[in-house]
């Protein structure tokens, strides 16, 4: 098992590469602002100022081996889409979760979610070695929960009461995994829904 370090997965729809602030215009015009991008996450950057806050945050983050943010972009480089980050893996334990993700409106139901869970899947299992992978969301975050779910993940259920949203209200977190056994079935369901939206 290998900590996350600085890589670029390419696919045929979106390159990840390791978040820096020069995707910070990027993704301001792609994100800020945009309450339904936002609903479900910790922060709600409304311009790109504030969104600079939040991607500097990261990277504080990243520097303290607490969390490897990547910056989501077309696969041509040209468009900055959004970003999903690697979290937990600082325990000793062969674990890792793939979260902190949003993306611009105009690629949700595209095949960029996709894609990106199955390079970020990948690396963690086939190049790292981990042998689980977490993801969670916000128990009102319906859309989320059938996403991570067509990735092939297993619900496993649910904290309550586990963080405080940014309104005050309390957030239950939904979570899911996936085992490295588990994750060849996977890798291959999301291969064939790629070549169907192709």
């Amino acid at each position: 098992m290998l900590p996350p370090a600085p890589v670029t997965l390419q696919g045929a729809y979106v390159r990840l590469e390791p978040l820096g602030q020069e995707h910070v215009p990027g993704l301001a015009q792609a994100t800020a602002g945009d309450e339904e991008v936002w609903r479900w996450l910790p922060a709600f950057p409304a311009d790109e100022a504030e969104l600079g806050v939040v991607v500097a945050a990261a990277l504080a983050e990243r520097e303290r081996g607490q969390r490897f943010p990547f910056a989501i972009l077309s696969a041509d480089g040209s468009a900055v889409l959004g970003s999903s980050s690697y979290l937990d893996f600082d325990s000793g334990h062969p674990r890792i979760e793939i979260g902190w993700t949003w993306l611009s409106r105009p690629v949700w139901r595209s095949p960029v979610n996709t894609e990106a869970k199955l390079l970020l899947l990948g690396h963690a299992f086939d190049d790292l070695g981990y042998e689980r992978v977490t993801l969670k969301t916000h128990h009102r975050n319906e859309r989320s929960q059938a996403a991570i779910a067509r990735l092939g993940a297993v619900r496993e259920g649910t904290l309550r009461h586990h963080v405080r949203h940014r309104d005050g209200s309390w957030r239950d977190s939904v979570y899911f995994s996936i085992l490295s056994a588990e994750w060849p079935q996977a890798r291959d369901g999301l291969t064939a829904r790629l070549a169907a939206q192709e």
